[in-house]
């Protein structure tokens, strides 16, 4: 692996905020929702995402909807995987560039989100980082395709198998429309989304190189 000059960090400045931001906003909510009574509803619905053309949808929810999580094991996975992957890809690439590709795949995973529910005549809000999450997974196995991610701490399997792996999974929990409460078509959303901006920076002469601030 190449990284950045300024130095190799186990907790770049763009994770750092965005872990703090994150925790910020579910604990928030949280007090909200045990103290507040009907306030903290009404938040949750203000900042989820709810489907577009519904009186509860609002413009800046494909945005807002990354900092919300169900509970404390939604956002702790979450948290932990984008410290995990992101750390790494942003010593690669830069703060800059992997914020803009955090939200690009946050945002593109909320629109094909919209989309299902919009086809499927589905309304109930939809919160957390996963497409954001599952768009920094795609990206780590296409920068780092051969490295090795240990499966539960203890199968070793490579980045690209990994990611491949977890793409098939999604797909086919969403085609067979599973109700467990999983956006899954928002986690391909956001890998889609990851996928066309890495190929599209390639193209412009980003390639695999080393991306600066």
């Amino acid at each position: 692996m190449s990284y950045s000059p300024q130095g190799f960090s186990m907790l770049p400045p763009a994770v750092k905020h965005l872990l703090i931001i994150n925790v910020i906003f579910f604990l928030a909510t949280l007090v909200l929702e045990r103290m507040g009574g009907a306030n903290g509803l009404m938040i949750t619905n203000l900042l989820a995402l709810w489907p577009a053309g519904t009186p509860m949808f609002r413009i800046w929810q494909p945005i807002t909807y990354m900092f919300m999580h169900a509970g404390i094991d939604h956002i702790f996975f979450n948290m932990f995987a984008l410290w995990m992957f992101g750390y790494i890809l942003e010593n690669y690439w830069g703060s800059k560039r992997f914020l803009v590709y955090y939200f690009a795949c946050g945002i593109g995973a909320a629109l094909a989100n919209m989309l299902v529910m919009y086809l499927t005549h589905s309304i109930h809000p939809t919160v957390g980082a996963s497409g954001a999450v599952y768009g920094i997974l795609l990206a780590f196995g296409m920068m780092f395709p051969e490295e090795r991610i240990y499966l539960y701490f203890l199968v070793p399997i490579k980045a690209k198998w990994f990611v491949i792996g977890y793409a098939v999974v999604e797909l086919f929990e969403g085609i067979m429309m599973s109700h467990d409460g999983v956006a899954h078509f928002a986690h391909l959303g956001g890998m889609i989304f990851g996928f066309l901006l890495i190929r599209y920076w390639q193209r412009t002469g980003g390639g695999h190189r080393k991306l600066y601030d």
